[in-house]
Parts: structure tokens; sequence; C-alpha cells
């Protein structure tokens, strides 16, 4: 995957996008960036980052989320974010993720979710969508 384009539609390599993230080098700098990361970690049945980057009070189990399967992730687009940014302590991220079914005669199912994020200790996590 470090030769390909991440999946959350930035048009960067996945190596210097996402990756960097999920290698646990770097925390993601605001919401929107924790928001594409946790996107390309569902798409890669990553579980490990996002339990680490969901707050511990609405996190599901570790291994409820190492059950669960990838999801046949196809697009993401930020529809809108509010605060945030690297000086914020919260923030709130509206996306539309696109995803598909193993049935090609099924539609394309899109997830339309406002997501909050708080930031504790300079690492931004995922509470809850609103």
């Amino acid at each position: 995957m470090t030769n390909k384009l991440c999946p959350c539609d930035s048009a960067l390599n996945y190596a210097v996008c996402c990756g960097r993230y999920h290698k646990g080098n770097l925390k993601a700098p605001t919401a929107e960036a924790l928001m594409r990361s946790r996107y390309t970690a569902y798409a890669m049945g990553n579980a490990q980052y996002l339990f680490k980057t969901w707050h511990q009070d609405t996190r599901p189990s570790l291994t409820s989320l190492k059950e669960s399967e990838p999801q046949q992730l196809i697009a993401l687009k930020i529809v809108s974010t509010k605060a945030g940014d690297e000086g914020d302590l919260k923030g709130m991220v509206e996306f539309i993720a696109s995803s598909k079914c193993n049935n090609p005669e099924e539609p394309i199912y899109q997830h339309h979710e406002k997501s909050l994020f708080i930031k504790i200790k300079e690492q931004w996590l995922y509470i809850d969508r609103i």
C-alpha cells in the first residue's frame, strides 16, 4: 500500500498521508486529519488505530473492532469543518463516505455524518457523531 494513493481521497501517497499516522510516529494535527486517517483505517481494517483514536468513554471494544470486516469504501467527501485546527480543543467534521457491497447489483451506499472530535494531551480523539 505504500506506493498507492491514500484511500482518504487526499491525492497523496498513503505513506506520506494517513500512513504516517497509522505507524504511530505522528499524531494527526487537526480533527480533519484524524477523520481522514480513521476513514483510511476503516478501509484497511486497522482496528488498532481506530481503537487508539476513539475516546475511551464512547469507543467499542477492540475485539468488536477487530471482528468488523474492512469496508469497501470508495470515496470520501469532506462537506464542512468547524474548528478542529491545531490550536483548538474541539472540532467537528461533516463528511460523506461512499461504499459498495459485495453484490454489484446493489447501489452505492452513502454515509453522511457530523463527527465530534476533542483534543486531549495534544492528541485528537473521535468522540461520537452529532
